[in-house]
C-alpha cells in the first residue's frame, strides 16, 4: 500500500509525468493498475482542492489589483455559466489546473459542488491515461512489433507529448479576413 504514496504525492505536485511512469510500471505488472489509478486521481483532486479551500472566502483581496477587479465579473459569470463542464473537465488543461480552483473559489462556487466534480474530473483524467497507456497503447504497439515495456513506453510519450501540447499558450493566428482588412488599410488611397 505504501508504494502508491508517491503517487499521490507527485499527483498533488506535478500531474502527468510520474502519474505515467507509475502507468508504464502497471503496464509491465510491477504495480497494481488499480492502486496507480486511485492514488494518481485521490493526488490530482488533492492538489486541486488545496487551493480551492485554501483560498475560499480569502480571495477578496485580489480586487485590489485593478486588472482583477475590472475582469472579476466577467471571471465569475464565465465560471458560473459553464461551472460543470469547466470543473469536468479541469483535470484535462495542464496550464489550467491553479486557475481554475482559485477562480472557483473566487467565483464562490459551492464547496459540494466543486469537490465532487473536481474528484470525478480527477478520476476521469487518471482513467483515461491508464486506458491509453495500458489497454490502447500496447495492443496497438505490439502489432506494430514493439513488445515488453515498450509496448507501454511510446503510449507513454505520446499522452505526456499530448498534455505539454495542450498546456502551452496558443500562438495567436492571424485570420484570412485579417490579412485582408490589413491589406487593404496599407494600400488605401490617401485624400
Amino acid at each position: 500500500m505504501l508504494i502508491y504514496v508517491p503517487v499521490f504525492l507527485f499527483a498533488i505536485i506535478e500531474g502527468e509525468i510520474y502519474y505515467i511512469t507509475m502507468c508504464v510500471a502497471a503496464a509491465a505488472g510491477k504495480l497494481a493498475w488499480q492502486g496507480v489509478l486511485v492514488a494518481g486521481a485521490l493526488g490530482g483532486a488533492t492538489g486541486d482542492q488545496f487551493w480551492f479551500y485554501l483560498l475560499r472566502g480569502r480571495i477578496h483581496w485580489l480586487d485590489r489589483y485593478p486588472w482583477m477587479a475590472r475582469h472579476r465579473d466577467a471571471v465569475v459569470h464565465r465560471l458560473r455559466d459553464n461551472k460543470v463542464l469547466i470543473l469536468l473537465i479541469s483535470r484535462f488543461l495542464p496550464g489550467l489546473r491553479t486557475a481554475i480552483p482559485i477562480a472557483s473559489a473566487y467565483a464562490g462556487v459551492n464547496r459540494w459542488q466543486f469537490s465532487l466534480l473536481n474528484l470525478t474530473s480527477a478520476f476521469l483524467w487518471a482513467s483515461a491515461i491508464m486506458l491509453v497507456v495500458t489497454k490502447l497503447g500496447p495492443g496497438a504497439m505490439d502489432r506494430l512489433g514493439l513488445h515488453g515495456w515498450w509496448g507501454a513506453l511510446v503510449p507513454a510519450a505520446l499522452v505526456l507529448l499530448f498534455f505539454n501540447w495542450l498546456g502551452r499558450p496558443r500562438k495567436k493566428r492571424l485570420g484570412h479576413e485579417h490579412i485582408q482588412e490589413e491589406h487593404r488599410r496599407a494600400h488605401k488611397p490617401q485624400s
